[in-house]
């Protein structure tokens, strides 16, 4: 059976020159066919297309809830959708003082607090509001999923749209799995560099030769081959490493998730 896949590089404050940039392909076995790219300079955009029917399974690079320990000092709902609705209704300044006051009261090494899966995924804490602002990607990205009606099988495995499943993705995780720490992607045009080029052409070569434990490989033409490697900014990259862990996610019972995940927190594809 043939199945569609989407993977999601997400922006918080999606531009022209700063796109939500989703690929998308159909899995026949393990083998992954990348489709394409598509690219969303609005929220607005990017929720009118995820309101269309399915069925597709989704990798979105953001994560999808907070940690326990924060929610529970901070004294906010403890149920998921109760926990998002109020995170949705505080404005980025109230987020930004109320979690720098969370970080201030505590020891120098721990000043953040972690969601289970976020250490073993190398991740990002999700309450971290700059360098990556993961806390203003679950602000704006989450109640857009949810708006549009989408399934969160980590969270609410019973509710929303069996047709269009929503997991939440990490491309550094499979990346680091295939160049280890080099570094391939930057914004900035004078850190666009040779070396960067190369890391992702062998990212590609990689992806496409299936060496990495996900036992998926992503079958590509040679001018997809050189879309994703001419990206410099690594999102289009990005998006297909989310596309290869959705893919990961179908193949697997109960999409992969651990028999215990927290249902408050979440949990990040393949950690």
């Amino acid at each position: 059976m043939t199945q569609r896949v989407i993977g999601v590089d997400f922006s918080s404050r999606p531009s022209r020159r700063k796109p939500i940039v989703m690929a998308s392909g159909l899995l026949q076995g393990a083998v992954l066919q990348f489709s394409g790219l598509q690219r969303f300079d609005s929220l607005e955009a990017f929720g009118a297309w995820l309101a269309q029917p399915g069925p597709w399974v989704g990798g979105f690079d953001l994560p999808f809830g907070l940690p326990r320990e924060l929610l529970q000092q901070l004294a906010w709902p403890l149920d998921w959708a109760a926990s998002i609705e109020h995170y949705a209704g505080l404005s980025r300044q109230q987020i930004r003082d109320t979690f720098a006051a969370f970080c201030n009261a505590r020891p120098v090494g721990s000043k953040f607090a972690h969601r289970a899966c976020d250490l073993p995924a190398g991740a990002s804490p999700s309450m971290k509001w700059v360098n990556p602002p993961v806390a203003y990607m679950l602000h704006a990205g989450v109640p857009l999923l949810r708006a549009a009606g989408l399934r969160f099988p980590a969270h609410l495995p019973s509710q929303g749209d069996a047709d269009r499943i929503a997991l939440e993705a990490y491309p550094g995780m499979l990346a680091r799995e295939l160049i280890a720490r080099r570094s391939y992607k930057s914004d900035e045009t004078s850190k666009q560099t040779a070396d960067r080029l190369i890391a992702r052409k062998d990212m590609v070569e990689a992806l496409e030769q299936g060496r990495s434990r996900l036992g998926l490989r992503l079958k590509l033409s040679a001018a997809q081959r050189d879309t994703l490697a001419d990206d410099a900014s690594g999102d289009s990259l990005d998006a297909v490493l989310c596309l290869l862990q959705a893919g990961w996610a179908l193949r697997q019972p109960a999409w992969g998730l651990p028999p215990l995940v927290d249902p408050l927190e979440g949990w990040i594809l393949t950690a």
